[in-house]
C-alpha cells in the first residue's frame, strides 16, 4: 500500500513539474476565411431571394457581370406574362370537364392530302358497316379529291396551301380539328395522310381509342441537333428550352385536346413567328415536329402517351421514312406490324441514342399501332386482297 502511495504522489509531483496546458486560439487567417465564405454566402443567398435590378451590383464578384453569379444560382421560378395566366386557366378548365362516351359518340378521321385519296376504296372496306360511328373529314391543298367511296363524298373542308415542315402544316391541323369539333358526337380526332391504311379492324380501333385514358401524342426528348438544337431564343419566354420536345405529327386525341389545341395563340403565335429556317443561324425548326409535343409536355404531361399509333418506318435514316411498295406488302409485313408493342426512339445526338419504351393502354401493354404510312398508290390491291385477314388479326 506505501508503494502505490508512494508512486502516486511520485506520478504527483511529476505532473506538476510539466509545463502548463497549452490554450490554443483561432488563427488569423482562419477566422479571416470564415468571414470571407460567410460574406460570400450572406450576397449569393441575398441575391437569389432579391433579384438585382442594376448589372453594376453583379460585378462586386466577378468582372463578367451577372452571367457569371447566374451561371451557378438555382433558376428561379419564371413569372407568366397575364395572356399565359390566361391561358393556362382556361386550358385548366377545359382539361378539368369530363368525358363522355356514348352510344352515338364517334371518331372524327381527318385526312391531310394534296389532292384525291389513293387508298380510298381501302378505306370503304374499313369503315362499311360502322356508319353512325365514324365522320370524315378532307384538307386537300391542291387539288380537288375524285372520290369511289360514299363516306368521302362531299367531306372536304376549306383548305389552303401547305408547306413540309412550316406552319403552314399545322393550320391544316387545326383546321381540320376546327372543323370536326363543330360536331358533338366527335369524341376522337385522327390526323391521317393520304399514304396511310389501317392496320386493324374497325370495331379494334374504336375501343382502342375511345377507351383509352390518354391521347396519342408523340412527344420525346432530343438533345440533338435536329432536337433541342432547333430550339429558337426568340421562343423565349414562353418556350423554354427545357421544355422543347419532338415527334411525329401524326396522332389521334380526345376532345378535351383537340379543344385546346384550336383555341391556343399563346403557345402557338411562338411557332407561327419563330419556328421557320433563317431566324437564327443556321437552325431548321420545323413547326410539324415540334409544337403539338412541346404544347402538350408543357400543358398536359400527363395526358399523352408519348407515342403516336402510326407506324412508319425510319430504318433508312432519311428525310422522309420509307415507302412500301407492292412487292414489300405481304401478310407477314402486316402482321409484324401489329405485333410491335414498343416504340423506338434515335436522338440526333452523335451517332444516335436508341431508346425502347413499351406501349401502355390503360396501364396494359398492348401493341402499338393502329396506323401504317407511307404505303404506295400501287399497293391497293394487294391490301384489299390481305385486308379482311390482317385486320382480323388479335
Amino acid at each position: 500500500m506505501k508503494a502505490i502511495k508512494g508512486w502516486l504522489l511520485g506520478r504527483t509531483s511529476y505532473m506538476q513539474s510539466l509545463p502548463g496546458a497549452r490554450h490554443r486560439t483561432p488563427s488569423k487567417k482562419r477566422v479571416w476565411i470564415i468571414a470571407v465564405v460567410s460574406l460570400i454566402t450572406m450576397f449569393v443567398i441575398g441575391a437569389y431571394m432579391f433579384p438585382h435590378h442594376r448589372k453594376a451590383a453583379c460585378y462586386m464578384l466577378s468582372s463578367n457581370g451577372c452571367k457569371a453569379l447566374t451561371d451557378w444560382l438555382p433558376p428561379s421560378p419564371r413569372e407568366f406574362s397575364d395572356d399565359e395566366i390566361a391561358a393556362r386557366v382556361v386550358i385548366s378548365e377545359m382539361l378539368s370537364s369530363p368525358r363522355v362516351i356514348k352510344k352515338t359518340s364517334k371518331i372524327a378521321f381527318m385526312f391531310l392530302t394534296p389532292g384525291t385519296l389513293p387508298l380510298e376504296k381501302l378505306w370503304d372496306l374499313f369503315f362499311e358497316g360502322h356508319e353512325g360511328k365514324f365522320s370524315v373529314y378532307i384538307h386537300a391543298s391542291k387539288d380537288t379529291p375524285v372520290h369511289t367511296s360514299r363516306y368521302f363524298l362531299n367531306r372536304e373542308i376549306r383548305s389552303d396551301e401547305v408547306v413540309w415542315g412550316r406552319i403552314s402544316m399545322i393550320d391544316a391541323e387545326r383546321r381540320l380539328l376546327t372543323n370536326a369539333l363543330r360536331d358533338p358526337e366527335n369524341q376522337q380526332f385522327v390526323l391521317l395522310s393520304d399514304s396511310c391504311v389501317p392496320l386493324r379492324s374497325f370495331e379494334y380501333m374504336y375501343n382502342y381509342m375511345m377507351y383509352s385514358n390518354v391521347s396519342y401524342v408523340d412527344c420525346f426528348d432530343d438533345p440533338g441537333p435536329h432536337g433541342t438544337g432547333r430550339h429558337m431564343d426568340h421562343m423565349l419566354p414562353e418556350i423554354p428550352k427545357e421544355d422543347f420536345r419532338k415527334g411525329a405529327q401524326w396522332f389521334s386525341m380526345k376532345r378535351q385536346h383537340a379543344v385546346i389545341t384550336v383555341a391556343d395563340s399563346v403557345y402557338y403565335s411562338k411557332f407561327r413567328d419563330y419556328c421557320r429556317p433563317g431566324v437564327e443561324k443556321n437552325k431548321n425548326c420545323i413547326a410539324d415536329e415540334h409544337y403539338l409535343p412541346t404544347f402538350f409536355h408543357m400543358l398536359d404531361p400527363g395526358g399523352i402517351a408519348n407515342w403516336t399509333v402510326t407506324y412508319v418506318d425510319w430504318s433508312e435514316k432519311k428525310w422522309h421514312p420509307r415507302t412500301y411498295m407492292p412487292n414489300d406488302v405481304t401478310h407477314e409485313l402486316l402482321k409484324n406490324l401489329t405485333s410491335i408493342d414498343a416504340v423506338s426512339r434515335v436522338t440526333s445526338e452523335g451517332t444516335g441514342e436508341v431508346t425502347w419504351t413499351p406501349c401502355m393502354w390503360n396501364g396494359i401493354k398492348r401493341p402499338c399501332y393502329l396506323f401504317g404510312r407511307k404505303f404506295h398508290a400501287t399497293t391497293l390491291h394487294k391490301l384489299i386482297d390481305l385486308f379482311s385477314n390482317y385486320t382480323s388479326m388479335a
